[in-house]
């Protein structure tokens, strides 16, 4: 056997790991993010592997919070108080609601006996 007509089958094999473009891998992540369906429905629709667009939306969304950080020093204290603030005020919020439905989900029948 001629050891160059096994490269040749070699180069002729698919790739079994395609290569994406940049705009691809964005629009792919961008398209699971909004579209509010399961990661491997998405995958399996635009014929990828679960694993490659996880990594792909991880990394995004990775790079993405970098940018979101608190700037340190005065300004990026008052902010980290002023979002503590909110924070506890949307606690408030949350638990006189979950008190509401509690209360509103309770049989009236049981309480008249």
């Amino acid at each position: 056997m001629d050891s160059s007509s096994g490269i040749e089958r070699i180069e002729n094999m698919p790739r079994t790991n395609p290569q994406y473009n940049e705009e691809f891998r964005r629009e792919a992540v961008d398209l699971l993010l909004s579209s509010g369906r399961p990661l491997n429905q998405v995958a399996r629709e635009l014929g990828i592997a679960a694993n490659t667009l996880r990594s792909w939306r991880n990394r995004s969304l990775g790079a993405g919070s970098a940018g979101t950080a608190v700037a340190p020093g005065p300004q990026g204290e008052a902010q980290m108080r002023r979002l503590r603030r909110e924070n506890e005020y949307l606690r408030r919020q949350r638990d006189i609601l979950k008190k509401a439905v509690s209360i509103l989900a309770e049989n009236p029948q049981l309480g008249m006996r």
